[in-house]
Order: C-alpha cells, then sequence, then structure tokens
C-alpha cells in the first residue's frame, strides 16, 4: 500500500511537470527525464518510454478543450451558415504539411536518438543552446516588424519552415514548442500566431508519437500501469489548462527572454551536478 503511494505521488509530480514545461518553450521530454533521474519510478524502462510520451495527451486534451472553437471545423448551431469553416480546415490542412518533415525523422531516427541521446549532458547543451537562441532572436527582432500577425495568415510555405524546425525536436532538450517558437519567429511570425499554431501543431503529433509508442508497448497494461498513466494524464491535463492560459496572457505583453535565461541556468546546472556527481 505505501509503495504504490509512493508510485502515485511520484506520477501526481511528474503530471505537474508535464502540465508546466509541455508548451512552456523549456522541453516537457527534457524535464521529464531529468527528474527521473531523483524521483524514478518504479516500473519497466519499456514501460517509463511509453508513459513519458503518452503522458503528454492529458496536456493536448486541454488544448482542445480551450481551442475547441479555433480547432474544430464543423458548426451546427447555425442552418444558415456552411457546416464546414473553411478557414479552420485550410489551417489543419497547413498541420499536416508541418507535420510531414517531424513524422518522417522521427520515424527514421526515433530509436536511435532515444538510445544515444537521452543523456543529461545532451539535454543541458540543448537548454543552452536554444536558450541563447531566444536571447539572440528576441533582441534581434526589436528592430523587427512580423509579417505575419493572425494565426490565419499563416501560409503553407510558412508552416512547412515551422516545421521544419520542428524536426530539431527529436534532441531531448530541446523543446518542440521551443523549435517550433524559434523557428516561427525567426522567419516573422508574431509570438501569439506562433505559440497558437504551436497548440495546433501539437494535436497530431502527440496523438501520432502516442500511438507509436503505444504500439511498441503493446496495448496490454496491468492495473497498476493503467493506473499510474491516467493519473498523469489528468493531472497534466489540469496543470496545462493553467499553463497555456497564463502563456498566452504573458505573451501579449513580454517576450521569450525570461525562458531562454531559464534555459541557460539550467542547462549549466545539469552539466555540472552530472559532471561532479
Amino acid at each position: 500500500m505505501i509503495t504504490n503511494l509512493i508510485e502515485v505521488l511520484k506520477v501526481i509530480i511528474l503530471g505537474i511537470v508535464e502540465g508546466i514545461t509541455e508548451w512552456l518553450p523549456i522541453s516537457s521530454t527534457g524535464h521529464m527525464l531529468l527528474v527521473d533521474q531523483f524521483i524514478t519510478l518504479n516500473v519497466s524502462d519499456h514501460y517509463k518510454e511509453m508513459f513519458f510520451i503518452v503522458i503528454q495527451l492529458g496536456a493536448v486534451l486541454a488544448v482542445v478543450v480551450l481551442f475547441y472553437k479555433k480547432m474544430i471545423p464543423f458548426q451546427f448551431s447555425d442552418k444558415h451558415s456552411p457546416m464546414i469553416k473553411t478557414d479552420i480546415l485550410s489551417l489543419w490542412m497547413k498541420v499536416v504539411v508541418a507535420c510531414i518533415p517531424g513524422a518522417a525523422i522521427t520515424l527514421l531516427f526515433d530509436d536511435y536518438i532515444e538510445a544515444h541521446f537521452h543523456t543529461p549532458a545532451v539535454i543541458a547543451c540543448a537548454l543552452i543552446f536554444y536558450g541563447i537562441a531566444f536571447i539572440f532572436i528576441e533582441s534581434w527582432n526589436k528592430k523587427r516588424t512580423p509579417v505575419v500577425h493572425e494565426l490565419t495568415d499563416i501560409t503553407y510555405t510558412t508552416a512547412f519552415m515551422i516545421g521544419l524546425f520542428q524536426v530539431l525536436s527529436i534532441i531531448p532538450g530541446t523543446s518542440r514548442s521551443g523549435s517550433t517558437i524559434v523557428g516561427g519567429l525567426l522567419i516573422g511570425v508574431s509570438r501569439v500566431a506562433v505559440a497558437e499554431f504551436t497548440f495546433f501543431l501539437a494535436v497530431p503529433v502527440m496523438f501520432g508519437l502516442s500511438f507509436i509508442k503505444m504500439m511498441k508497448f503493446g496495448f496490454i497494461f496491468t492495473t497498476a500501469e493503467l493506473t499510474l498513466l491516467i493519473i498523469g494524464m489528468v493531472v497534466a491535463f489540469v496543470v496545462s489548462l493553467i499553463v497555456i492560459r497564463f502563456l498566452m496572457n504573458y505573451i501579449k505583453k513580454h517576450d521569450f527572454k525570461v525562458f531562454g535565461w531559464y534555459r541557460i541556468i539550467l542547462g549549466i546546472t545539469v552539466l555540472l551536478y552530472f559532471t561532479f556527481l
């Protein structure tokens, strides 16, 4: 009983970490792997590998709930209006285009990356590198005016370019949202528009990754395994609701530099800790 409660507490902590870090550009996978160094789940490595990905579905469901009206292309309330909202459908087509590069690279190199790059040193270096990138790009952007202000203004070309940047997130510590935001800012997309596009991208990406991990793990769970997974997803969902609202309000008045500094400080701390451990 005590052992089970300890494992549940660990999962709650991991769910909180996932809910906070999935949407802030500071790398959820990197944080989950680092936290696991200190509060390791008493489960098989195979289950843990699946858990760290599938728990993100809870965070993604929070996006669907908060952006329901912007994400669902069908409407049934007004009989005088078209059943399909073409602007939203077009946006989803752009999301599909943006997902192509990442899907191809993940299918080709995911196993290799997991075997060789899921280390504290790699995570720390990625945290520091993209932290510097955020600070540099935001300083540079002070002299520029975004060419894409609204989510609906994103073109297929822009979506594909953002998708190319998302490929970088296959390296742990990079951050999926961080890589797409860096890419969007570089090519002239406003902070709010690129953040919202990142939310859209997360839906097919995380459902796809979760399906792949579930296929590799198998769909047979013990009661304890299923319970831990559900608890983690629920906690990640609730925390994500709070964090997404915070982020969208924050970036309307502030830039991403604070996240850059956080990444640098955390990356240096991780390097020092594991160097002298």
